[in-house]
């Protein structure tokens, strides 16, 4: 049997890290041929279009597919598999596979589809990367934490019930070969040894913590586990095991804001800001306008924790447009989100 693709499927939730981390590794991947399957939340493919603004070699259109049709998780026959069998199909297949999934897809489902016939003898998992925020899971958003949880629910009525975030998140721990503990920078030494140790509980025996800042990890260390998690499922516990993989996803909804040019992206910063804290948004993600500016600004961030960066030049007929997805748990005011944003500006949000 000819020498089968690996693949890195890389997990976390929302505004973990997961398309900067695979942004490093494109910077770093010593020439080998990759391609990417990069699956979204929400309607805007901004994660696509970050990676294919990294103007890296090796980083071309036909090398990013985007999964937009819903979580890769809940489709993958009809969405994942002809994927990535395109992607073998090609005269010039690539070395190594990198998936992305949304922060709400569960990875085990994801890993049973490579043991389908259509791909199992061209392809296996040669691990799971579940990417962590340090910072936000240290706070108690999003951790398997009693009182953190308790604290989440007694000031939010809303979360007065089972919080379908930390079935996501441990689900994620389960299914993991390797962990990323990203934005370590934010919090100190005993606060990292202390989520360690409250993750590993659900972490299966030899997984293994990576520390990174800015989700800056050597592609060696990721690349080349040679896991074949697909064997191993029965290891890999889930929440979501007994009910066959089917979980709900009606906690979240995504929108787009379409806005005009933006003279002052830092105002806009501030705006997103105080809507980011009036309305729980969650995440935010996607590009700027800047009128006279030759550049793309990309804008992204997870809670009130932005960052504004230039990704590439604007192509020569491409409309230069302000769109941001906007992504939350069910019951978003968008209309006073898209006022508090819009600002002065005229916006429409979809």
């Amino acid at each position: 049997m000819a020498q089968r693709i690996p693949a890195t499927v890389v997990t976390g939730f929302l505004g973990a890290g997961k398309t900067s981390l695979i942004r490093h590794m494109i910077e770093r991947n010593d020439g080998r041929r990759l391609a990417f399957l990069i699956n979204e939340f929400g309607d805007l493919g901004i994660d696509r279009e970050l990676l294919l603004g990294c103007g890296i070699e090796g980083c071309g259109e036909d090398d990013v597919v985007e999964l937009a049709n819903g979580c890769i998780c809940c489709t993958v026959a009809d969405d994942f598999l002809p994927s990535i069998e395109k992607i073998l199909d090609r005269p010039d297949p690539p070395e190594h596979i990198l998936i992305e999934t949304s922060g709400l897809a569960l990875p085990k489902p994801l890993v049973k589809a490579f043991s389908w016939p259509e791909v199992r003898a061209r392809v296996t998992v040669d691990g799971v990367i579940t990417v962590v925020d340090a910072h936000a899971l240290a706070s108690g958003r999003f951790a398997d934490d009693e009182g953190a949880v308790q604290a989440q629910r007694e000031a939010d009525p809303a979360l007065d019930h089972e919080n379908p975030l930390e079935e996501v998140f441990e689900d994620q721990l389960l299914c993991a070969d390797m962990v990323v503990l990203n934005k370590t920078d934010l919090i100190d030494a005993e606060t990292v040894r202390r989520l360690e140790a409250e993750m590993a509980k659900s972490l299966r025996p030899g997984v293994r913590f990576v520390h990174a800042q800015n989700a800056a990890v050597d592609p060696t260390v990721l690349l080349g586990l040679d896991a074949k998690a697909e064997d191993d499922l029965d290891a890999r516990k889930s929440h979501h095991d007994a009910a066959d993989d089917d979980h709900d996803h009606d906690d979240f909804e995504s929108f787009t804001l379409r806005l005009g040019a933006i003279e002052d992206s830092t105002a806009l910063e501030a705006r997103l800001i105080r809507a980011i804290e009036a309305h729980d948004v969650l995440r935010v993600k996607g590009f700027i306008d800047r009128p006279g500016v030759e550049r793309r600004e990309v804008v992204q961030g997870v809670g009130p924790r932005l960052q504004r960066y230039f990704d590439r030049a604007w192509k020569p007929g491409e409309e230069r447009r302000t769109e941001i997805v906007v992504i939350g748990r069910t019951g978003l005011d968008r209309a006073a989100i898209t006022d508090l944003v819009a600002g002065e500006t005229a916006a429409a949000a979809e």
